[in-house]
């Protein structure tokens, strides 16, 4: 395996994470370690269980606990049931089914799907800099591929450098945004809840301009990010985001609510049509930008891997994820109780 950062506790117990690679080979019938990839997203919450998992049960070893992004553990996580392949797939978006055929292809054809909450996704700059009042309509014109022209007849390449350029009441800010690429599951989300919404506003100038293409879809027209330099991927974990934004004053990043919560000291978050991101207002559906965070397990390896079940059963219970869960205090927005209850014994039928 490649070099490893470990992150410790004070009782020495640690938890690694590197970029997504898969595991050695396992030189006996069960595999004495737990191995996760994916989401940078989840990552966090992953970090938080694994540290508690080896305090709970030291009879197991500590979870090894990878990121990479939803795409590329969800790639790991398909390729194969074999012990040299990874456990569960963290991923901040649901699986694709075009994933599905790939782990079916290679036999991973029973998989548990876990929800462990929910998490919104907010736009922020640093704090004590510039604030934004944004609705869907200035995400999409900002930070859209092709925006109406001025007579509203077909599409043109973005041409707003400037946040005022938009509409009056946005700030005289160059247009500089940093969002996660496109391995991130965020990225998914991002697309399809903070840009689509403001682009079927202009459905007519969006389907006049497929027609002259000779046809094509409006959600993924509108789906498409301006790739000039005003919006600029981010591939690495929301670290990266932050340090870009803490360094460009006036910028704006795409960041997990979770992010956000553990770092109001830096950050400030832009409302969006007229909303607040919020433990409630993600809970109850008001903030527009919001998804539901996974992880997925190999049915096949819960007998091969020592302690999967018991990381599993741990991390979904109400000790983590429940209303007043450890998971919580580091801003998970919790499921609510029957639908927690339902998946738990949904799980210990497996």
């Amino acid at each position: 395996m490649k070099h490893m950062t470990s992150i410790c506790v004070a009782t020495l117990t640690c938890v690694c994470f590197l970029a997504v690679v898969p595991v050695a080979p396992a030189s006996a019938a069960e595999r004495s370690h737990i191995s996760i990839a994916g989401s940078s997203t989840v990552l966090p919450f992953a970090i938080v269980v694994a540290e508690e998992f080896r305090r709970r049960f030291p009879q197991y070893k500590t979870p090894v606990v990878e990121s990479g992004g939803s795409s590329a553990g969800l790639k790991l996580f398909c390729t194969g049931t074999g012990l040299d392949t990874i456990d569960i797939a963290n991923a901040s978006r649901r699986i694709k089914d075009k994933e599905v055929k790939a782990c079916a292809d290679n036999g991973v054809k029973d998989f548990a799907e876990i929800v462990i909450g929910f998490d919104g996704i907010v736009f922020a700059s640093a704090k004590g800099s510039t604030t934004y009042r944004l609705t869907s309509r200035d995400i999409y014109l900002a930070l859209g591929e092709k925006v109406p022209s001025k007579d509203g007849t077909t599409l043109v390449d973005n041409p707003y450098t400037h946040w005022s350029q938009i509409r009056s009441g946005l700030p005289n800010e160059l247009i500089r945004a940093f969002i996660p690429g496109v391995k991130h599951g965020t990225r998914d989300v991002f697309e399809s809840k903070g840009l689509v919404p403001g682009c079927k506003g202009f459905a007519d100038s969006v389907e006049a301009y497929l027609k002259k293409q000779g046809g094509g879809k409006l959600k993924k027209q509108c789906k498409k990010v301006r790739k000039d330099g005003r919006s600029v991927d981010i591939d690495g974990d929301y670290t990266v985001t932050q340090s870009r934004i803490l360094q460009d004053p006036g910028s704006v990043g795409v960041f997990g609510f979770n992010f956000y919560y553990l770092n109001q000291g830096k950050l400030r978050i832009a409302t969006v049509d007229g909303k607040t991101a919020t433990f409630e207002s993600i809970k109850d559906g008001s903030w527009p930008i919001s998804r539901p965070l996974y992880f997925y397990v190999k049915k096949a390896h819960l007998d091969k891997v020592d302690g999967l079940k018991d990381y599993v059963e741990y991390f979904i219970s109400d000790e983590m994820i429940g209303d007043e869960g450890l998971l919580v205090e580091h801003g998970l927005i919790p499921q609510n109780e029957e639908d927690r209850e339902a998946m738990a014994e949904d799980f210990a039928r497996h």
